[in-house]
């Protein structure tokens, strides 16, 4: 079988199950995992397809969010040198908030120990890198908390963001667009997100470029409510520019 067979025939299967698994690909097409990542690579491209950790799913699915672990393991080193490059956005002193998000936990893992300001945040997972340092004041707001990110959402955040007034918030999102905006898939996250980004008075959004172009059912916010983007030289120019254009200073690492 030619390649563009093998792909038009993964596409089908993909939009019949949803998703696709490269080792299931593999074994079923009598080729190798990397033949398979060939495969959904080109189909990522052509916009058919939307990679994730493991295998694909038909691009179209904006409802879609992957668990804590599948957020872990993809971009996982343009996340450490996005997280990395975020460590100077740090205030000295003064006040943090910080998202749920996998990058946003990158940078919670790289605060030194000796680091002294207040944090707020409604992540679980951030609060507990956070936990044990003791020059951070550490609030944890909370709520329901969603098992699939592990944030606190509904009215108890809600309430605590509008409480506060902080130096910088580090932000995460599920898709970016210049004109989409910022999107995630659950309505109650993304009130929560708006409410932190009203909170503070500089935002930093953190993504990487996989995220560029994806546009998810609940959107938070736009561009012009964004101080800086921090992301991977995967972003192409013409993205870029119109991010920078809606007024957003963008830094590729």
């Amino acid at each position: 079988m030619y390649a563009p067979e093998r792909q038009q025939e993964i596409l089908r299967l993909a939009r019949s199950a949803g998703r696709v698994d490269v080792l299931a690909l593999a074994e079923a097409f009598q080729v190798t995992a990397e033949t398979v990542r060939r495969d959904l690579k080109a189909l990522d491209r052509a916009g058919l397809v939307r990679r994730v950790h493991g295998g694909a799913i038909p691009a179209g699915r904006l409802d879609f969010e992957p668990d804590l672990g599948e957020r872990e393991a993809t971009a996982a080193a343009e996340k450490d040198r996005i997280a990395a490059a975020a460590l100077a956005e740090l205030p000295d002193g003064g006040s943090v908030l910080l998202d749920a998000g996998s990058t946003v936990a990158r940078l919670a893992a790289l605060i030194p120990v000796d680091s002294s300001f207040t944090v707020v945040t409604h992540a679980l997972p951030v609060a507990a890198r956070l936990a044990g340092h003791a020059g951070i004041e550490l609030h944890l707001v909370g709520g329901r908390v969603r098992h699939r990110t592990r944030a606190a959402v509904d009215s108890w955040a809600l309430r605590a963001y509008a409480e506060v007034r902080a130096d910088v918030l580090f932000l995460a999102a599920n898709g970016f667009g210049a004109r989409s905006g910022l999107t995630t898939p659950d309505l109650a996250e993304a009130s929560v997100k708006r409410a932190a980004v009203a909170a503070a008075r500089r935002v930093v959004l953190l993504a990487d470029s996989g995220k560029a172009r994806r546009e998810h059912f609940a959107r938070f916010a736009d561009f012009s409510d964004i101080d800086l983007l921090i992301t991977d030289t995967g972003l192409t120019p013409g993205d870029k520019a119109a991010i920078e254009a809606a007024g957003t200073e963008v830094t590729l690492v």
